[in-house]
């Protein structure tokens, strides 16, 4: 479907990309991964057209359309319901409509056959582009992706950018291209919506190709990963997990020969060595020197997992108790967050605050912090020591202070080589250290400020998306930063793989409560899902409604609805087996043996898919017999 080949692309006189390749297959489901600043988000720009290469071709198929989702998006502002802006997708049948409203008007006012004739060409047109189901369709994607029924006729103007980014991301899905590229999709996204998203892009039909720093999602939706290393696109035929074994495995051959060659350069460089002076030797020793020029050497693998040599410590451990909420409500106007709730922190607590956004978790994290004024007891321990890291946290870096002097205000009371180590672990090194605040990225300004959070000799921790503009390498950093603390903290996060590693407790918001599971997120996961399986009804989703009145003797739709009604038994009876079925298919997923392995998940996976498509055609069929019936009797 695309073909990129040999592509060179060069920045400043800085190769970004050279004599690089790619195919994309018409249902591939490709993960773009690499270091941030190797030109991932380029290489989309490139595709898209909007960036022009140096040299080398991109070719794509004559039907082949593209849809872009980038963070350039954010700053798109209209007046526009944002039901009508997701409704944008669907041109061609919003254009009808309007000329079939046009055409409604004119034949209040004049009535002719030409009229009339050109209204039903439009209304059989509009029918053929499912203009009447495009409005059931903008709805579903909007409110998979999180947004409320209510908030559907909102101005896009009034809502932030990260829901903004959510609207273009819906229009986009409903647009189906061909080929759909997205960059860092689930930055703007909870937990519930990624999770929708995952479920919607496994099964889109078309190529889809993500930039994503969130591994979960990249192992749940991908088939193919391509690396953007050392100026080329690396394939490999795989999820994530499997291009981290597979790339191991080629990296130790890759050493093993490096290994080989240079103990066999240094062998036949001591041999021109010693022979060189030797004039009986002197054809060996050419043959030898031609033969190292001939080589072709191999590169050295050079590591990319940094690795955390040092522990996070501060000098007074706080008392047990951390932190104790009693009896705590929290309103703004009429919605309320929290009604009469309680928790408790303590000592070694390592908490991750879950769940979809809106519910309170950046209420509650404020709360702990003392920043949020509170209805009930907030008692905080002995000796405790806050230290707090959120995204406005970047912005209080002072612009024009040296990465080095930013951290040495961080009253750590460190030396400067010991600082300097902790900056390597951050990826800062040598030179590096000197780097104004101003000139650095997002994500190293992200990398600073976590330095600074994590070496204030705080004994309790509050992190609001700590992950947030991270590459692998440096969430790997943070992870081990993490585990590694001996304090207690509390993480608000969507990246389920950092949850997973760094997180002791789980704690959520339901009902106006605060909730915890006391185990890591992998447990809560598979406790919520044996949950989930055990309070699905068995029965089919939708029962037969006897009507009030058989139908009168004589009535001449009697035998109608006799063999209607025959009908919808029949499918009732199919709903209750596949609901059964489904249900099988859950306990099946939920177990260690299935969920651990890729292939056995990834059948049972298409398996429940392929009953849930099945079970809503059916659930359908049902609904229109019953719509029959309820007419016939009413007759």
């Amino acid at each position: 479907m695309i073909s990129i080949s040999n592509i060179s692309y060069y920045i400043g006189g800085r190769p970004l990309y050279e004599n690089a390749s790619m195919f994309i297959k018409p249902n591939d489901k490709i993960g773009l991964i690499g270091l941030n600043g190797r030109g991932k988000s380029t290489l989309l720009k490139i595709i898209h057209g909007e960036l022009s290469i140096n040299s080398g071709s991109i070719s794509k198929a004559k039907e082949c359309t593209l849809g872009f989702l980038n963070q350039d998006l954010l700053s798109y502002q209209t007046d526009d319901a944002i039901l009508t802006v997701a409704m944008e997708a669907f041109k061609e049948a919003v254009d009808t409509q309007r000329q079939i409203e046009k055409v409604l008007h004119q034949l209040e006012r004049e009535y002719s056959d030409d009229l009339v004739d050109k209204l039903t060409k439009l209304q059989e047109k509009f029918e053929h582009l499912d203009g009447y189901t495009m409005q059931a369709k903008a709805e579903e994607v909007l409110e998979g992706i999180g947004f409320s029924t209510k908030d559907l006729h909102r101005p896009l103007r009034e809502f932030s950018g990260g829901w903004r980014m959510r609207v273009m991301l819906a229009k986009l899905l409903l647009e189906k291209p061909s080929c759909l590229m997205l960059d860092e999709p689930t930055n703007h996204l909870d937990l519930p919506s990624i999770e929708w998203v995952e479920n919607y892009l496994r099964n889109y039909d078309g190529a889809v190709i993500i930039v994503s720093h969130d591994r979960t999602f990249l192992n749940n939706v991908i088939t193919k990963t391509v690396e953007v290393t050392n100026q080329q696109l690396v394939t490999y035929e795989g999820n994530y997990s499997y291009y981290l074994r597979e790339k191991e495995m080629r990296e130790e051959i890759q050493q093993n020969a490096y290994d080989n060659q240079q103990a066999k350069i240094r062998q036949t460089e001591r041999f021109i060595e010693r022979f060189r002076a030797k004039a009986t030797k002197s054809r060996q020793v050419q043959s030898r020197v031609k033969a190292l020029e001939r080589m072709d050497i191999v590169e050295e693998v050079v590591s990319d997992v940094a690795a955390v040599n040092f522990k996070f410590t501060f000098s007074q451990p706080s008392g047990r108790h951390v932190v104790t909420l009693k009896d705590i409500s929290k309103s703004y106007g009429d919605l309320t967050i929290l009604k009469h709730a309680h928790a408790a922190i303590e000592r070694g607590d390592k908490i991750a605050l879950i769940g979809a956004n809106g519910k309170g978790k950046s209420t509650l994290l404020r709360i702990l912090a003392r920043t949020e004024p509170v209805e009930g007891e907030r008692i905080i321990g002995y000796n405790v020591i806050y230290g707090f890291y959120a995204q406005h946290q970047l912005e209080a870096l002072h612009v024009d202070n040296e990465i080095l002097d930013e951290l040495k205000q961080a009253g750590s009371k460190k030396t400067e080589q010991e600082l300097r180590n902790v900056l390597g672990c951050f990826l800062f090194s040598d030179e590096d250290v000197f780097k104004k605040i101003k000139v650095l990225s997002g994500g190293e300004k992200s990398r600073v400020a976590l330095a600074k959070t994590l070496i204030s000799e705080a004994n309790f921790l509050l992190l609001d998306e700590p992950t947030n503009h991270l590459d692998f390498i440096s969430e790997n950093i943070l992870i081990q930063a993490m585990q590694q603390y001996q304090g207690s903290f509390v993480v608000v996060s969507h990246n389920r793989h950092f949850v997973s590693q760094v997180a002791n407790k789980i704690w959520y918001i339901e009902n106006q409560e605060i909730k915890e599971y006391p185990g890591t997120y992998d447990e809560y996961e598979y406790w919520r899902k044996q949950n989930a399986v055990a309070e699905t009804p068995v029965a089919p989703v939708k029962k037969a409604v006897l009507p009030k009145e058989q139908p009168k003797a004589g009535n001449p739709n009697e035998k109608r609805i006799k063999s209607l009604n025959q009908e919808m038994k029949k499918v009732e009876d199919l709903i209750q087996q596949l609901e059964v079925e489904k249900k099988r298919v859950e306990e099946e997923m939920a177990k260690p043996e299935v969920y651990g392995n890729f292939n056995k998940l990834s059948q049972c996976q298409q398996q429940f898919e392929s009953l849930h498509t099945r079970l809503h055609a059916e659930n359908q069929k049902w609904e229109k017999i019953m719509l029959e019936v309820d007419e016939l009797e009413a007759s």
